[in-house]
């Protein structure tokens, strides 16, 4: 499990509820046969319908997180914006529901600006990331209209004023990106706020890019970016990282990055989207600009609790005085547990239990010894053919999903209100050889 700090506030949220409903999406039922109903949809039928592996996602619950962030920040900062940090779940139809509520869309790659794009995302809510932003990139989010581009190193402010001078004078505007020098209680792969993190400008370096960037005709400096990492389980970080952004003077715009973590295990006890914008709004009132746009990037917070992964039981091996549950997926559909040391929790779909049943580790199907999705959970009665449900997935599978050992990766099916739809198919055989040569 990723290190972090607890925060002990009570919250309204799923922290308190009984396993083994407690890390399912808000609203996950069982139906009158003791399965799991997620969306109100019931886990055998979905198997049935969409095959496993299966990446489900509670429509409902993540439009619900979209409105908690959206709504609880305007009601704490008037002039604010949510933006939803797309690599946690690079998928059309999730940028699609997102924008429809409203949200704008952070992007770090050519290809998630397409995505958004293809989604319909309006290209004055863009926020285009990367720290090493090709001229191709560049050139496209310029064209498409994004709102705003963010500088992460001198580089990029020639790149730009170079494209945009081939624009025929057209201004972007742009933010610069601060490295705080602020370390979080994270694991250092998702930790990048700190002293020689390869994101952003530390404070001196921040300085020559703002004067340099007031002196440019083509760039408009709008503001600052700050982001410190993913998985963070406590507010305190993020308050040290408006501080540092603060000592650079005024700006009409403040982006705070995103960052919160998810609860991923029952032991987890991460800040709840209302405790992390009150650390957030509270730190903005009391050292930014009082008229200032605040602005807020959610990635693995927004999507992570609305995704369950749906898997079937291949064989179970009693062995050395350890149970083996082995599934038909792993590390091609969740990379997080052998990348980040992320740990999951994992049920029988259709007879979900408590703390009592056997201790098992649940394996992938993947010729790597560590290729191990839950290394020590407790099952009911586990069999072969049964469904496993690992919740908490809707973040960075997703986006980590691989085709290891020729694995096809899975479909991602909406669920809400008892009715599912498939919005990205499993791949085929033939998608594997699609890009060959002759």
């Amino acid at each position: 499990m990723v290190p972090g700090t607890t925060a002990t506030t009570a919250t309204p949220d799923h922290r308190s509820s009984p396993r083994p409903l407690g890390l399912f999406p808000p609203g996950t039922a069982l139906a009158p046969d003791g399965a799991l109903r997620i969306g109100g949809c019931h886990v055998a039928e979905l198997a049935e319908r969409y095959g496993t592996p299966a990446l489900i996602v509670d429509e409902g619950a993540l439009r619900d997180r979209a409105r908690r962030y959206a709504d609880g920040l305007a009601a704490r900062r008037t002039n604010s914006a949510v933006a939803f940090a797309s690599k946690a779940f690079p998928c059309t139809a999730v940028y699609r529901l997102l924008v429809e509520e409203g949200l704008g869309i952070d992007v770090a790659s050519g290809g998630e600006l397409a995505l958004a794009l293809a989604a319909g995302t309006d290209p004055a809510k863009l926020i285009v990331h990367g720290n090493a932003k090709t001229d191709d990139y560049l050139r496209a989010a310029v064209e498409a209209g994004a709102g705003l581009v963010v500088i992460d190193n001198f580089d990029d402010i020639e790149r730009l004023e170079h494209i945009l001078g081939d624009a025929h004078g057209r201004e972007q505007a742009v933010l610069v990106r601060v490295t705080p020098d602020v370390r979080p209680d994270t694991h250092e792969a998702v930790s990048t706020g700190q002293r020689g993190s390869k994101f952003g400008l530390l404070l001196p370096q921040a300085r020559e890019a703002i004067a340099r960037l007031r002196g440019s005709s083509r760039l408009r400096l709008d503001g600052l970016h700050v982001h410190i990492g993913s998985q963070i389980l406590d507010t305190e970080p993020f308050v040290r990282a408006v501080e540092a952004v603060a000592e650079l003077g005024e700006f009409p715009v403040y982006d705070l990055g995103g960052g919160l973590g998810a609860r991923y295990t029952y032991d987890d006890r991460p800040p709840s989207v209302e405790e992390y914008l009150d650390a957030l709004a509270s730190a903005a009132d009391d050292l930014l600009p009082s008229g200032a746009r605040v602005i807020i990037e959610p990635g693995r917070s927004m999507v992570a609790e609305a995704g369950v992964s749906l898997y079937r039981v291949v064989t179970v091996k009693r062995t050395g005085g350890e149970t083996f549950v082995a599934v038909d997926g792993g590390m091609g559909d969740n990379l997080e547990v052998s990348l980040y040391g992320q740990r999951f929790e994992a049920t029988v779909a259709t007879r979900p239990g408590g703390p009592d049943g056997e201790m098992c580790r649940v394996v992938g199907q993947h010729c790597e010894s560590g290729d191990v999705l839950s290394a020590s959970v407790p099952l009911n009665d586990p069999r072969p053919g049964d469904l496993i449900a690992v919740p908490v997935t809707g973040a960075y599978t997703y986006s980590l999903a691989n085709n290891y050992n020729a694995a096809r990766r899975p479909p991602v099916v909406f669920c809400r209100d008892g009715r599912s739809r498939p919005v990205v198919r499993r791949e085929t055989y033939a998608d594997l050889m699609r890009r060959d040569l002759p």
